[in-house]
């Protein structure tokens, strides 16, 4: 299919994500939340954009490490 201009995205600039967190990572969250005077809600919108502005090899060490805490945590529950 041929386009008479430029390609538009179908999707906001911005994105809402729902995470599940188990009751003591929620706790942890509104803990260091209140801790540093934010909303948990902010605290952890700035813990996403922290990890996203992280160079390349950088992000990429931290999501697998977070990935395999992840993993462990969820073999241990099952």
């Amino acid at each position: 299919m041929l386009l008479d201009g430029p390609a538009t995205t179908r999707y906001s600039t911005h994105m809402k994500v729902t995470i599940d967190l188990s009751p003591a990572q929620a706790e942890r969250l509104r803990q260091e939340a209140e801790r540093l005077g934010l909303a948990p809600e902010d605290l952890a919108r700035a813990a996403v954009a922290d990890l996203l502005a992280t160079k390349d090899d950088d992000f990429e060490a931290a999501a697998k490490r977070v990935l395999q805490k992840n993993q462990e945590l969820y073999r241990r529950l099952a």
